[in-house]
């Protein structure tokens, strides 16, 4: 065989002439070296076919288009007399892709980098997007203050042209800020400014909303605060004209030192509105909430801005712009405003769209929209509708998008994406609580029943103290005016000492009709009927329960009542959301009284309220307030006696629902029994003994303040599902009717029940988690103040109930 003559070796070498190589006719083409790359697709990428004549320049094309394909490390092209010889050694095939040492970066965001780069099991190893993908994840180090950090990519070769590839992550420990300096400030101290600073030296252990671990992100989120609070002071001109960031020879410690340029202050001198008013002059005047001679505040002229977008995307104009140009005075030191507005074009919504509502009916959805298909796109509307899904309660998380419809300038389409929760379900099982013990529990409980947003409940429940079964019913939409319909049917059968109560049995049966009409968006009443027959077995003989039986003329044996009682009601919901709320305001009044002819006459009213006040931006720590005020007492007479209040219906303080470190029901006013008296000790015939028995009262009062913060060690999967707290509880129970008799103070559970401020009151911290079983509430908790009689629970753990 002649002598093989080197035509090219490397794909920089663009020449053949030093070989002597010249044109020739290629009569047949080999290629040598492949293993897992077929010779068809080989040949399919190569630019030379057999009978073509080839020099220097083709041969490099050819081997470029080679190297393109990513199969190839090296690539040798040869001439054997008129055959073109192609000699290719394969990168290796990835085996297998293993990380090691990394904690600050999850495996799956890993993965997602290298898919998103090539980088995948099966797929040809490229060492050249190995070491950028080395620089890159090692300059994300660097960025969180983890100078010290590295990143290797271990290539282990294995038989077949295989290669195993290893990620050795060495991160080490974040720099700590040493110092931050600032220079030209003459209007505001360093301690003033560095008030505005995520980022700070020496930070207390219970500070957690700031840190001393340089990350740039965070620096670069302070520079700009430090902008926004020279400018809400005025200070239009100012810059920072340097910023320095110096790292400690051990890479541990970072000093940072800004320039800044204050310049002076200005006041506003005027505000002009120019540019597509749309004959909204004087609405948007109104927006303006600084007047002339006031010294200029970035905040105002911000959310001035946003103001008016707000209006003209109420008014369908989806895209303005809107921005405020000043014109300086610096003779005089102020500034004229002009807020220039292009409305831009007016757009329609086509269709409005979910996705992710897979057993919600679409018209469940649908009939919450206030934003109407066909018509001016409302961004209030559009919110007003994100919101009423969210409160449904149906759905963990509510989105909305705005998407332009292809081929149309003024037509958008409206994309709700849902996230359904688990709004009831099918049981049959038992479970615990340390205030009901242990339960029995069968039926169906459905507040989406079938996906029609209609609220079905079957359910048959046995505990410590209570049997129950109920069927109710409630249609939203009764009618499409928003009506809503409800009904109940009800069994229930109560063992007071087992409630932690004095010992009595109420055996009770009925039904209820009620009817909701909305007033707003917000605000909603309901009216309603029921009828119940009580009857109350091993009636208890201390004075107050003694006191209601006469009063009705039941002195002796089982009480035993048919009431019918009318009820009104009403609720303003404005939360962000139904399941695990962060902000908003819920609020909920109720009044019901018996009619004349039931047995027992007496009315009952309740008011309770929510706030959420978000701390932080993103809602991680958000402030939850409770309260509670109740009152109930009876009316009219009968047989010339004043009615009271039953005490089957009293209020009770304890438990997860009301006041946390107490057991339930067992914080509040005490039995009081009549007994013959010793006349040593009383100095009449009859004596007052108080005992440990709780017997509640006619009146309530609760308050309870509720840090929400981020629950640790929980991946971001489940953070929408569990939610920790810290809170303290307060609560008094009283009862307005009874008489306090001073002789027997000294009696250890004898005081004056009918004073509300004898409360008691507790602290410690809560876990509530949505489960797939239903809601599971966890919360330990502290007494600060409470009386002899009272029981003191640390531990509390309930299913099926949340705040």
């Amino acid at each position: 065989m002649a002598m093989k003559n080197i035509l090219f070796a490397t794909l920089l070498a663009t020449s053949v002439s030093a070989n002597g190589a010249e044109n020739f006719v290629v009569q047949d083409i080999k290629v040598e070296g492949l293993q897992r790359v077929a010779l068809g697709a080989a040949l399919l990428k190569m630019p030379v076919r057999i009978g073509d004549t080839v020099g220097s320049q083709d041969v490099s094309e050819m081997i470029r288009a080679l190297y393109a394909t990513g199969n190839f490390e090296d690539i040798k092209v040869l001439r054997d007399n008129d055959v073109l010889v192609v000699q290719v050694k394969e990168r290796p095939t990835i085996a297998s892709i293993s990380f090691s040492g990394n904690k600050a970066i999850k495996e799956e965001q890993l993965q997602q980098n290298l898919d998103a780069s090539g980088i995948r099991v099966g797929e040809a190893l490229d060492r050249t997007t190995l070491s950028t993908i080395e620089k890159g994840l090692e300059d994300f180090y660097y960025s969180v203050g983890k100078y010290n950090a590295s990143v290797k990519a271990v290539v282990t070769p294995l038989p077949r042209n295989r290669s195993d590839l290893k990620f050795v992550f060495t991160e080490g420990v974040s720099a700590k800020i040493k110092q931050i300096n600032f220079i030209g400030n003459e209007q505001f101290t360093d301690k003033e400014l560095l008030s505005r600073f995520e980022l700070n030296v020496d930070v207390a252990w219970w500070n957690f909303l700031s840190d001393d671990k340089y990350q740039k992100q965070v620096l670069a989120g302070d520079i700009e605060a430090l902008k926004s609070y020279y400018l809400d002071r005025g200070y239009l001109k100012f810059q920072i004209d340097s910023t320095q960031v110096a790292i400690s020879p051990d890479k541990k410690g970072v000093y940072i030192t800004l320039g800044l340029n204050e310049g002076l202050p200005y006041t506003v001198k005027d505000v002009k509105f120019r540019g597509e008013l749309l004959g909204k002059d004087d609405e948007f005047e109104e927006l303006v909430t600084f007047e002339a001679g006031e010294t200029y505040n970035g905040s105002e002229v911000t959310s001035l801005e946003e103001n008016v977008k707000r209006l003209l995307g109420e008014a369908g104009y989806a895209y303005p712009q809107v921005r405020t140009i000043p014109e300086f005075d610096d003779e005089n030191q102020s500034v004229s405003l002009v807020v220039n507005v292009e409305a831009g074009k007016r757009i329609y919504v086509r269709d409005i769209r979910f996705v992710g509502n897979n057993s919600t009916k679409d018209e469940v959805l649908r009939r919450e929209m206030r934003q109407m298909e066909g018509s001016w796109l409302n961004s209030k509307s559009i919110e007003t509708g994100k919101g009423r899904l969210n409160r449904l309660g149906f759905f963990e998380t509510v989105d909305v998008q705005t998407v332009r419809v292809p081929g149309s300038e003024d037509q958008v389409d409206l994309v709700y994406n849902v996230k359904e929760a688990n709004s009831g379900s099918v049981n049959f099982g038992v479970g615990y609580g340390t205030e009901s013990g242990i339960s029995f529990q069968v039926g169906l409980q459905q507040d989406n029943f079938a996906g029609t947003g209609n609220r079905v409940g079957i359910n048959a429940m046995m505990n410590d103290y209570q049997k129950n079964v109920s069927l109710d019913y409630r249609d939203p939409y009764w009618n499409l005016d928003g009506v809503s319909m409800g009904g109940k049917i009800f069994y229930n059968q109560f063992e007071a000492s087992e409630a932690n109560i004095i010992d009595y049995t109420n055996e009770s049966y009925g039904a209820s009709l009620t009817w909701g009409f909305p007033f707003d968006e917000l605000n909603r009443f309901e009216f309603g009927f029921g009828l119940t027959h009580n009857t109350i077995g091993n009636v208890p003989t201390y004075d107050q329960a003694q006191r209601f039986a006469e009063s009705i003329g039941q002195g002796n044996g089982d009480i035993v009542t048919n009431d019918i009682d009318l009820n009104v009601s009403w609720t303003r919901n404005n939360l962000n959301r139904g399941y695990f709320p962060t902000a908003g305001n819920y609020q909920s009044a109720f009044a019901k009284a018996t009619i004349p002819s039931s047995d027992a006459q007496y009315f009952k009213v309740q008011y309770d309220v929510r706030q959420y006040m978000p701390i932080t931006k993103k809602h991680e720590f958000t402030l939850l307030m409770r309260g509670r005020l109740g009152y109930g007492n009876g009316y009219g007479k009968t047989d010339g006696n004043d009615n009271l209040f039953p005490f089957y219906e009293n209020y009770y303080a304890g438990g997860f629902t009301t006041l946390r470190g107490f057991r339930s029901n067992s914080a509040g006013p005490k039995a009081v029994y009549t007994v013959n008296g010793n006349p040593s000790v009383c100095n009449s015939d009859t004596c007052l003994s108080a005992t440990d028995d709780s017997v509640g009262g006619n009146a309530i009062a609760l308050a309870s303040v509720e840090l929400i913060v981020p629950t640790p060690f929980v991946s971001e999967d489940f953070k929408s599902q569990i939610r920790t707290s810290l809170f303290v509880d307060a609560a008094s129970v009283w009862d307005t009717e009874f008489i306090y008799d001073s002789n027997y103070a000294g009696d250890s559970y004898y005081y004056d029940y009918s004073d509300p401020m004898n409360y008691r009151s507790s602290y410690g911290a809560a876990l509530q988690w949505m489960s797939p079983m239903g809601p599971l509430v966890f919360s330990i908790a502290k007494p600060i103040k409470s009386y002899e009689g009272d029981d003191e629970e640390f531990f509390t753990f309930t299913i099926g109930r949340t705040f």
